[in-house]
């Protein structure tokens, strides 16, 4: 019995590709739909964690939203080739908000 939790990467190929290299699960998408189709289709096939590019997690606001009252999985934003816009690190103050009851930071 295998009991290896799944992880995929998601967005553009410049910022993911080594990701592949290390050998992740990459999902090359770029358009809003072709976004939401995947982050679908990887939730169907078990992946328990998955990681998006900031930019892709921009253009798929309302398929994280629906994910995020789900057990699984894990949809973490990262930072793409052109940097961070800090949607990760907002989404972890928030997190950190509703858990406590405080900002923190």
């Amino acid at each position: 019995m295998n009991n290896k939790a799944k992880i995929a990467v998601l967005g553009d190929k410049d910022s993911i590709m080594v990701f592949k290299a290390l050998g992740f699960h990459t999902v090359y998408v770029e358009a809003s739909k072709e976004i939401d189709k995947a982050i679908h289709k990887l939730a169907r096939e078990g992946y328990a964690v998955i990681y998006i590019t900031e930019t892709c997690a921009e253009r798929a606001e309302e398929t994280l939203e629906f994910y995020k009252t789900e057990s699984f999985p894990a949809i973490i934003p990262i930072p793409s080739r052109f940097g961070t816009n800090g949607l990760g690190a907002k989404g972890i103050k928030h997190n950190i908000e509703k858990a406590i009851g405080a900002d923190i930071f």
